[in-house]
C-alpha cells in the first residue's frame, strides 16, 4: 500500500473532522461536529498553537491521523509527549501506517528531549492494545475520569 505521512495543513480541516467522527464511533463515544472547524483551526494554527497533527495520505485521500501535545510530568520532573489521538480508517489498518504515525510522534518526542510518550485507549480496543504492545509499549491500568466544566 502506498502512503505518505505528512504535516497537517489547513485544507485538511474538513476531512480531519470526519475522521474524528469515525474515531469517536469506533471508540463508542459521542462526537458533535458543530464548531469544531474553527476550534481546531485555532488549536493547530494560531500563534499559541496547542496541538500538532500529522496525517496519513493514500492516493490523495487522508486515511488517518495522529495528534499530540507536549506536557510535563510531576513524577518525572520532565517534559513528555502525549499522543492525544491516533486513528486509521479500517481498510488501511495492517499495512504499517499506524506504526509509521506512531514512530513519527515518537521521533518528535525524542527530538524535543521528552522523557516518554504517553497515550490511552479504551480497554475494549483489543486490536490497538495488541498493536501497542507489539511496538514495545507497556500499559498501566487506570480509570480515566472526566468532569464536565461547562
Amino acid at each position: 500500500m502506498n502512503y505518505i505521512i505528512r504535516p497537517f495543513v489547513e485544507n485538511d480541516l474538513d476531512t480531519i473532522i470526519d475522521l474524528c467522527s469515525q474515531h469517536a464511533d469506533y471508540e463508542k463515544a459521542d462526537y458533535n461536529k458543530e464548531g469544531k472547524k474553527s476550534k481546531l483551526k485555532n488549536a493547530l494554527f494560531s500563534e499559541n498553537k496547542m496541538l500538532t497533527c500529522i496525517v496519513a495520505e493514500s492516493e490523495g485521500n487522508l486515511v488517518g491521523y495522529a495528534t499530540y501535545t507536549f506536557d510535563f510530568s510531576t513524577w518525572d520532573a520532565e517534559k513528555f509527549i502525549y499522543l492525544d489521538a491516533l486513528y486509521l480508517e479500517e481498510n488501511y489498518r495492517g499495512f504499517g501506517i499506524g506504526e509509521a504515525l506512531m514512530n513519527k510522534v515518537k521521533d518528535t518526542g525524542v527530538l524535543n528531549n521528552c522523557v516518554n510518550m504517553q497515550w490511552q485507549t479504551p480497554d475494549f480496543n483489543v486490536r490497538a492494545i495488541k498493536f501497542y504492545k507489539r511496538m514495545g509499549a507497556t500499559g498501566k491500568n487506570k480509570v480515566r475520569f472526566s468532569l464536565d466544566l461547562r
